[in-house]
């Protein structure tokens, strides 16, 4: 090899590395303050069970006078505190001292009701929609914005892929002497190699475990989720019925779907509830579960696994005049596809081998709020006075054909990215660049 040849590559690879940096600084400034608040609140998200059994630790444990009500009493009990609500579900009890969970609908909009299974009391009634777990799915997906708060939150996960995947490029020792810096930080050597080495080791570390959770949650995003779905469709491979809401809006049309068929069944001809509930109880499904009544569609009662860990799901079709099985759905029999994303979703949500699982996604987010701190903090000590501070580019650098086949594949398979490419290269190329102070500002070449 010629020195000539020698030297053109030395730069090439100086291109590219200059190049991936700024892509790592911009990415960086457009998602650290969203990856924090997905830390912040999936964090909280993780322990939800303890803390959703914190929350009802009051009708956990009841007094009991040892003569139970009747199934159809109980549910009286509860379609009673609403004028025109219908029965949408009974929740099956995991504790024999704990209060019968009865949900009630009224055109879609759910209601928990808590009765004492002896004497009839309403203990307490919980809105569905403003659980734990919704608030929390609003905060940590919607930002409590909606649909539009969704694509936000899609934008800056798609983006925290673009700066995690250039970290690990930037990271990669070319010249380290040791594992000093790489694996573990030097302490010792003043503020500027600590913030760098808490940067880049810390990174190292959790970016696997951050890819997961970030690949993880695609299937919930508005706009992924939309696409996957389609593509599915158009490959055969959909299935009956998803196991996962893309919003708030799709789970309230699907409540509204679902109920608006069983409110014509008011009565409900066959065996009693007592035997459907003994029935479903028998059954052993992994809690919670939740034994629907027969709708037009489906005139069956199905008694419905909700586990957060979803490799245990199982749904049951139950005949209304006998309540024996006559339809059985397990996690084993769906699709492959709904199975890595079910194993996914499981392990997103810290449920998939708790209590470790939720020990791994808490230290995962902690590691994320870490990098973006030192990010910050790195930025701020080197930013001169009076521009953004971006690594600075290199003059007639070309993007080499690989760089962009790259760019093009990552913006087809995250379409939010995508789009928000193509915007920010328009305003890019026809203002920014054409207006000098904030060509100065940004750090930006001439057009």
């Amino acid at each position: 090899m010629t020195r000539a040849v020698e030297a053109r590559e030395v730069e090439g690879r100086g291109v590219l590395y200059r190049t991936l940096w700024r892509w790592h600084f911009y990415a960086g400034l457009i998602c650290i303050p969203f990856v924090i608040w997905l830390a912040v609140t999936g964090s909280v998200y993780l322990f939800r069970p303890q803390i959703e059994a914190w929350f009802d630790r009051d009708v956990a444990v009841l007094e009991r006078t040892g003569t139970p009500a009747s199934q159809q009493a109980i549910v009286d009990a509860a379609l009673a505190t609403r004028e025109g609500a219908t029965l949408a579900g009974i929740v099956l009890p995991e504790q024999p001292d704990q209060a019968a969970r009865v949900l009630i609908s009224d055109h879609g909009a759910r209601t928990r009701v808590y009765v004492h299974p002896d004497t009839l009391a309403i203990l307490k009634t919980q809105d569905e929609s403003n659980t734990l777990e919704r608030a929390i799915f609003k905060l940590h997906g919607e930002l409590m914005l909606g649909e539009n708060g969704s694509y936000l939150v899609e934008l800056a996960a798609s983006w925290a892929i673009v700066m995690i995947l250039t970290g690990l490029y930037l990271w990669w020792p070319r010249s380290a002497k040791g594992l000093g810096g790489v694996l573990y930080p030097r302490l010792g050597r003043g503020a500027k190699t600590f913030w760098r080495d808490l940067h880049a080791v810390v990174g190292i570390w959790v970016s696997a475990f951050a890819l997961f959770l970030l690949a993880s949650g695609l299937p919930w995003a508005s706009v992924w989720g939309a696409a996957f779905k389609n593509v599915r469709a158009w490959t055969g491979t959909a299935p009956i019925s998803q196991d996962w809401v893309l919003s708030s809006a799709d789970e309230h049309a699907q409540h509204m779907l679902q109920d608006g068929a069983a409110a014509m069944h008011h009565e409900h001809g066959g065996a009693s509830l007592d035997v459907i509930v003994a029935k479903a109880e028998a059954l052993k499904l992994a809690g919670p579960v939740i034994l629907t009544p027969p709708t037009d569609k489906q005139p069956v009662w199905w008694a419905k696994s909700n586990a957060q860990n979803r490799p245990q799901r199982e749904d049951v079709a139950l005949s209304p005049a006998t309540g024996e099985v006559m339809a059985r759905s397990t996690f084993g029999g769906k699709h492959i596809i709904d199975q890595i994303v079910g194993v996914g979703i499981a392990a997103h949500e810290g449920q998939l081998f708790a209590p470790l699982n939720q020990i791994l996604g808490l230290l995962t987010a902690a590691g994320l709020v870490t990098l973006c701190v030192s990010a910050f903090v790195m930025w701020r000590r080197r930013a001169p006075e009076g521009v953004l501070g971006a690594p600075p580019p290199i003059p007639d650098a070309k993007v080499g054909w690989g760089l962009a086949v790259l760019i093009g594949v990552c913006g087809l398979l995250l379409p939010v990215l995508g789009i928000s490419l193509l915007l920010i290269g328009a305003v890019e190329w026809g203002v920014l660049r054409r207006w000098p102070s904030a060509r100065r500002w940004l750090g930006l070449s001439r057009a």
